[in-house]
């Protein structure tokens, strides 16, 4: 039986409220086979594309490919399985209501409340007219939309972002115009001047201050002229006893204002209701890590992996967590969901921000299968091809700035976990040797986080108290 399809713009993850129309690959008018890829969207973390789960055409386009964000269960376009009359389209996209729990109203909803608004409000002022660019260069939503409100010809503007594409600083640097700035060039000698013999700094200081060199008689060795011999005949500055110096004067000290982006805007609004939400308490150790980093150098050569100190971190944490599951939970409202496995959520620095991809149940793996994962997330999240389903459902998070020699930080809980370690860096400190000298070892410090709604202080000392031990005693991440 043919039927009239909304395309709605999905939901992908517990956290995700809103997306934005990329680029469409189908237009309408054209038709399109099951598992063919439809459009592009990028939500806060990700870019990801839509493939058909069934075969049909495209009767209305909605939203137009860079436009403005919609929340999940707008009416983004619509299909048709069989032949509808145009009347029969608009019809649908009338009565179009976004399904129950939805939290969006639909974009054409939205437009004809606009228009009803705009039919009996007065008339606006003349807006500048927008100039509507085609090309097949690649170019950022933001940057595109930029470019055509301001009629800025992208033609000549080179991209600074992957692969050549222009992003919006790079719009806003096209409105400011070229540099002002003119060198002046070299300096330019008399070519006499150069059959003289003289110092580089004597001829130099001669030409600024209009002096001949062939009328002087050089004191340096061999009769060479130097700058002394300059110095004495160049014009003395007015005051006698000591050169004037300009007066220092202030210049404007104007910032280059950069607007959040999509993701920082989205990160921004869960730390601060993170922060405010959840009442933080800090719990702070430090391990002995010589034994581990003996350890890592011999297991990586048995297994022929290459895990890093961070992997081994991970390794500890979710073991210590598999034995204090009141440590390793997610707080949902009024609920506290305990796992038995840690899913353990890594802080990676992305083109795209911070992002948190999970290893699934990290206490059961062996050291070497742990390293192979992770380092297929962290290429994931370098190349943007992180989906949702790779960060969603973490039980636990470490973030680590060891690597760049942080001694010891306070990191935000990533909601809805209910704790995260801060790891610094390990660090070479003296200490007092059993006969009573001076001896040095490596120690690595820990903060944990803990949301105290869920987790009691006991609870999150006894379980840095496992991970110190596995740390100092890593002969048990091979229990």
């Amino acid at each position: 039986m043919s039927r009239i399809r909304a395309f709605t713009m999905p939901k992908w993850g517990i956290e995700m409220t809103e997306g934005t129309i990329a680029d469409w690959t189908v237009k309408e008018g054209d038709s399109f086979k099951r598992g063919q890829t439809l459009c592009l969207i990028e939500t806060a973390k990700i870019t990801n594309e839509v493939d058909a789960e069934y075969d049909a055409t495209v009767r209305r386009i909605i939203v137009g490919g860079g436009s403005e964000a919609e929340p999940v269960g707008a009416l983004l376009a619509v299909f048709d399985e069989g032949d509808h009359s145009e009347e029969e389209i608009d019809a649908f996209v009338a009565s179009f209501k976004p399904a129950e729990g939805g939290i969006a109203k639909g974009a054409a909803s939205a437009k004809a409340a606009a228009q009803e608004d705009a039919q009996s409000a007065p008339a606006p002022a003349a807006e500048k007219p927008r100039i509507r660019i085609e090309t097949n260069r690649p170019i950022s939503p933001e940057a595109l939309r930029l470019a055509e409100d301001e009629g800025v010809d992208i033609a000549d503007i080179e991209g600074s972002g992957r692969q050549g594409r222009i992003t919006h600083q790079d719009v806003v640097k096209a409105l400011r115009g070229p540099s002002g700035s003119a060198p002046r060039g070299a300096l330019t000698l008399d070519a006499e001047d150069f059959k003289v013999f003289a110092s580089p700094l004597a001829r130099r200081l001669a030409a600024i201050h209009g002096i001949a060199l062939s009328g002087l008689t050089g004191t340096g060795p061999r009769g060479r002229i130097s700058k002394a011999d300059v110095l004495a005949i160049a014009p003395q500055p007015a005051s006698a006893t000591a050169p004037a110096m300009a007066a220092f004067v202030a210049g404007d000290n104007r910032p280059d204002i950069v607007p959040f982006d999509r993701v920082r805007k989205v990160v921004a609004q869960r730390l601060t209701q993170a922060k405010q939400d959840i009442p933080h308490f800090y719990l702070r150790t430090s391990a002995r890590a010589d034994a581990l980093l003996e350890m890592r150098k011999t297991a990586n050569l048995v297994l022929g992996s290459k895990a890093s100190v961070n992997d081994w971190i991970v390794k500890a944490s979710a073991m210590a967590l598999a034995r204090h599951p009141d440590v390793n939970v997610q707080v949902h409202g009024q609920e506290i969901h305990r796992f038995p496995h840690a899913d353990v959520s890594i802080a990676v620095a992305s083109p795209k921000g911070l992002v948190t991809p999970v290893v699934r149940q990290a206490n059961l793996m062996r050291i070497d299968l742990l390293a192979a994962e992770t380092r297929r997330l962290i290429d994931k999240a370098q190349g943007k091809g992180l989906s949702m389903t790779d960060m969603e459902g973490g039980t636990f998070s470490v973030s680590n700035l060891g690597m760049f020699g942080i001694e010891s930080f306070d990191a935000i809980i990533n909601p809805p976990q209910g704790a995260i370690l801060a790891v610094g860096a390990a660090l070479r400190q003296p200490i007092e040797t059993a006969g009573g000298g001076i001896g040095f070892e490596t120690r690595i410090s820990f903060t944990l986080s803990v949301d105290h709604r869920a987790i009691d202080g006991a609870a999150g000392a006894q379980f840095l108290q496992t991970l110190k031990s596995l740390i100092e005693e890593p002969a048990g991440l091979f229990a």
